[in-house]
């Protein structure tokens, strides 16, 4: 079995120091009661998070690591999502009810997981496999660090300090507008040399009419038109679930807004204030994003329209990783969670971000909720067992990103997914139409 070079293996260190360092920088100004708190069913406390990101390397290195000793089965047992192939995880709604392993005693088993991923990069020659795993493993933490801060979001909100905090890029006014991206066969999936998750994989090929797609993601002033002409209140815009889950959960407004002396407010990490008619919606769920779609009289982008919008250059073409271009993001590209503004920037921000097809921010601010089912490419073959392949059903494909995704871990054919009530996650849409 080919082994990676040691210049590989030291860059996979320097990749996994870096990471373990954010995981810890976004818990660093938390107090010692908030990490055992769990506000809701579907968010983990973050000392959850801490241990379950440190356990999965210990997965990770018991299919590469002969004889590997896990560290605690009790741990084990808390830690575990759901892989039942490492036996009966602990009920997610009650991560939050258990006070043992103590705070302290997770910061322990992280430091000693670092020891050990540490060693076994220093001391090994690894196999392709085995350097696979470990970068999965890697964005699997990226990955939760996301998800770390929907749940910091919902335990604290404006409470929250972060360790870095930068202020909004400057952004030019501009117009909703909508762009044609001209039909036809299109080759979908993961282009690159780099790692993608198995359910980017493997390329196909897609026919597409021609269809038109939103410049921009839909804007909090336009959501809120929805809102004031009843939106809500008239079933015919909702699918029948939709409509279930409005009388059901008495939803009027987007996750976190809130009514006051008849002006919408919204409490996030920046605080409560009025709504900024200029920035992405957030946090609705494919139920209100169908909804409003319906209600202006256009629907939600396949999943491959919305892929061919970002990376596809027609006059060339030529298909690229990001709008872009094929270089990672930077500060000057799009929002996302090193630029540390811990919200949504206004449409026109990032004009460097522009894709060929003339759309912008379409990486970062707001995953975008998109009509796909979520299942396996034709082809597929499962890089994991229990990762991604035992979900394909009844949840919806987000594309792009939001302004909590690492750099390191978005690109245009990231394929992410949640079930079409979901609201907590920064999530938004674009509309598109027929031509």
């Amino acid at each position: 079995m080919t082994a990676i070079s040691e210049q590989k293996s030291q860059n996979m260190l320097d990749d996994f120091n870096e990471t373990r360092f954010r995981t810890l920088e976004l818990v660093k100004t938390l107090e010692k009661d908030d990490f055992v708190v769990q506000t809701a069913y579907y968010m983990s406390p973050p000392k959850w998070h801490l241990g379950h990101v440190s356990w999965l390397y210990e997965v990770i290195l018991s299919k590469t690591v002969e004889n590997y000793e896990f560290y605690s089965k009790e741990f084990s047992k808390y830690l575990n999502s759901y892989y039942l192939q490492f036996g009966e995880p602990h009920d997610k709604a009650k991560r939050g009810v258990l006070s043992r392993p103590t705070v302290d005693q997770i910061f322990e088993y992280f430091q000693t997981i670092n020891q050990r991923v540490t060693n076994f990069l220093k001391n090994n020659s690894l196999s392709f496999k085995s350097q696979q795993l470990l970068i999965m493993a890697l964005h699997h933490e990226c990955q939760h660090q996301e998800l770390l801060v929907y749940d910091l979001q919902h335990l604290l909100a404006d409470q929250y300090r972060p360790v870095k905090k930068n202020s909004p890029p400057k952004h030019s006014p501009v117009e909703p507008k909508s762009v044609k991206v001209n039909g036809g066969l299109y080759q979908m999936g993961y282009s690159g040399n780099e790692f993608c998750y198995d359910i980017e994989l493997p390329e196909h090929r897609v026919f597409l009419n021609d269809y038109k797609i939103d410049a921009y993601p839909v804007t909090n002033s336009q959501f809120l038109e929805f809102i004031e002409s009843g939106g809500y209140e008239d079933f015919k815009y909702w699918l029948s679930d939709g409509w279930d889950k409005v009388k059901e959960n008495n939803w009027k407004a987007p996750m976190y807004w809130e009514k006051e002396d008849g002006r919408w407010m919204i409490r996030d990490f920046i605080g409560k204030r009025k709504i900024n008619p200029n920035e992405p919606v957030c946090h609705v769920s494919f139920y209100e994003a169908d909804a409003y779609c319906k209600w202006i009289g256009k629907r939600l982008p396949t999943e491959a329209e919305w892929e061919k919008a970002v990376c596809w250059h027609e006059e060339k073409q030529k298909k690229t990783i990001f709008p872009w271009g094929n270089e990672p993001p930077s500060q000057n590209h799009a929002n996302l969670l090193e630029s540390y503004l811990w919200s949504c920037s206004e449409i026109g921000s990032y004009p460097e971000g522009k894709s060929p097809s003339g759309c912008f921010q379409m990486i970062g601010d707001v995953w975008e909720w998109t009509s796909s089912e979520f299942s396996g490419y034709p082809g597929f073959k499962t890089g994991f067992s229990e990762y991604n392949d035992k979900w394909f059903t009844n949840q919806k494909v987000l594309r792009g990103g939001s302004f909590a995704t690492p750099k390191m871990s978005i690109r245009g054919s990231y394929r992410n997914f949640f079930r079409l009530d979901e609201r907590w996650l920064f999530s938004g849409f674009r509309c598109a139409e027929n031509v």
